[in-house]
């Protein structure tokens, strides 16, 4: 059941409030899923039946999208505020180091939670952060024309394009392999996230400086790409791996940058594969 909580941040002199709103079911050691930029936390649910058998589900909207407002006014959506805001969400929900699994901007949250020693696993799937200057440049072109074509449409056109495969595939289909396999009602919901997504542009103008060039030592880290990611290619794993050498890299075979709705299965098995193993037990499988 999606809930809300209020928590502060920042120095005595200066708190701000923040609001999140999360989804939070199952039992076991918990599991914080987040999602990617222009998403919301409904991008989880083909795995989180799955994922709750055996985890503490907590699926989060990021600050400024989904149902989450964007951060108040002085805190920026940037790594160095966005690791610290998720660290106290953590704290209020009265959690202690949980496993980690993310998508996207979220899979680069998810690795500096990890680094921070904030998480006790680590699952990224297609992380940020790992590109060169051009491969930044085309996704975040690719990202400011989904974002401004989910803008442009009318709610009638969105919802008519939702009802067939080829309609879908026209919405979805930069981040899904098998665009045909999302629901109508979700295709819409989604588009209208990416739409009224108020931290966008901001978390996209702080994307600009990042890369992730640090080591995660210390825990199980799996890092999964999907070998039809059309938005972060394929290659940035293999770099990914260089940079944290004790980590495991998977292919996603016929998987796309979310691939949550293209291969549940797959992805729910790497996620808890990697909440069962030990920290310094490495091992790797090629992408």
């Amino acid at each position: 059941m999606a809930a809300t909580i209020s928590f502060t941040v920042g120095s005595p002199a200066g708190r701000r409030t923040v609001d999140v709103s999360y989804e939070r079911t199952g039992s076991g050691e918990p599991l914080v899923l987040l999602h990617g930029i222009g998403h919301h936390r409904q991008a989880w649910d083909p795995v989180v039946r799955v994922l709750a058998a055996e985890r503490d589900v907590i699926a989060v909207d990021l600050p400024g999208f989904g149902a989450s407002p964007a951060l108040p006014q002085g805190l920026r959506h940037d790594l160095r505020t966005m690791v610290p805001v998720l660290g106290s969400f953590i704290d209020a929900l009265g959690v202690q180091r949980p496993h980690v699994a993310g998508n996207s901007l979220g899979g680069l949250l998810a690795l500096e939670l990890g680094r921070e020693k904030l998480a006790r696993s680590v699952t990224a799937l297609s992380p940020a952060g790992f590109w060169t200057r051009s491969e930044r440049r085309y996704a975040f072109g690719v990202l400011r024309a989904m974002r401004g074509a989910a803008l442009s449409m009318p709610m009638p056109l969105i919802e008519r394009l939702s009802q067939s495969s080829p309609g879908r595939a026209a919405l979805t289909s930069t981040i899904y392999a098998r665009p045909g396999r999302r629901s109508p009602g979700a295709v819409v919901a989604e588009t209208v996230a990416l739409r009224e997504a108020t931290a966008f542009r901001q978390t996209l103008e702080a994307g600009l400086t990042v890369a992730f060039t640090d080591d995660v030592p210390d825990i199980p880290v799996s890092i999964a790409w999907g070998d039809k990611d059309r938005l972060l290619l394929r290659r940035q794993g293999v770099r990914a791996k260089h940079v944290i050498p004790g980590a495991r890299l998977v292919r996603l075979p016929d998987c796309g940058h979310v691939p949550m709705n293209d291969d549940p299965a797959a992805v729910a098995r790497v996620i808890l594969d990697t909440s069962r193993r030990r920290a310094g037990a490495a091992s790797s499988q090629n992408a």
